[in-house]
């Protein structure tokens, strides 16, 4: 089950608070937050960036961008401890009742690859076509996030150049008006803020949230590995204490030690 992830938002608070903080306390008396504000450098950079971003993608990636940036608000609250205490009752039950009487028991489950490995089981399919079958599918799950990382990536690379190339023109515009005192400012204003602008986006927002989508794929990889693991467990009709101390060999070791802690507390106590 998915829910918001308040990092994401807090971490773009706390960096421009951070940004905002220095600029007021070093602009009292000189300036104000507004001559951080120019329109030509915003132009620059968010225009160069996104015209290089379509010709980087397809219209079909670019469609799939807000649902990326989407993600990168949420999480997915997993425990793992309660995935592998599931597989156990399935494999206690797939003993006592056999494998067909699994199915029944799917309305419980709400992840749709554990009910597909479950009902690939309970057709009397191989475990190693079982396992081929749901890393397949692992596999384009993969691949699928990482298309969808890859345009923040490259969001990340395109920024700070544009930056740059803001910073460019900036300087030409200047050299092109010295004799011109009043067009100085303005000018050097577009060339520093460009830079500024691409190596704050990209630095504080879209590395920072490809990055965090790869951790997410990650933690997702394993969770699934750990289904296809207990799936091939209940297929093959291993024990299910034996199914829980292979599947438990996934869980973090600070887990591992409450669980042992407090088992040896019930054990006392008996």
């Amino acid at each position: 089950m998915k829910k918001i992830d308040l990092l994401t938002p807090i971490g773009i608070f706390v960096g421009l608070t951070a940004v905002f903080a220095a600029i007021y306390t070093n602009a009292s008396g000189a300036g104000s937050l507004t001559d951080f504000i120019q329109i030509a450098s915003i132009l620059i950079v968010l225009g160069g960036m996104f015209g290089a971003i379509s010709i980087n993608f397809s219209f079909a990636d670019i469609k799939l961008l807000p649902k990326v940036i989407k993600e990168t608000f949420q999480t997915k609250d997993q425990n793992l401890q309660e995935l592998i205490n599931t597989f156990v009752d399935l494999s206690a039950k797939a003993r006592r009742e056999g494998l067909l009487a699994l199915e029944a028991g799917l309305e419980d489950v709400d992840d749709p690859f554990i009910e597909k490995g479950v009902l690939l089981a309970v057709d009397g399919i191989e475990p190693d076509i079982i396992k081929d079958i749901m890393m397949a599918e692992v596999l384009a799950m993969e691949e699928r996030h990482r298309k969808g990382r890859i345009i923040l990536e490259k969001a990340g690379e395109y920024a700070p150049a544009w930056g740059m190339i803001g910073t460019l023109v900036g300087l030409v515009l200047m050299l092109q008006n010295l004799n011109d005192p009043s067009t100085l400012g303005p000018n050097m204003a577009v060339a520093l803020l460009t830079t500024l602008y691409g190596t704050l986006l990209a630095n504080l927002v879209f590395i920072p949230m490809a990055n965090k989508l790869a951790l997410s794929t990650e933690e997702e990889v394993f969770v699934k590995q750990i289904v296809v693991e207990g799936v091939i467990g209940v297929q093959s009709g291993q024990n299910p204490k034996i199914l829980e101390e292979k599947l438990s060999a996934f869980l973090p070791n600070h887990v591992k030690g409450s669980n042992g802690e407090e088992t040896e507390e019930k054990d006392m106590n008996e």
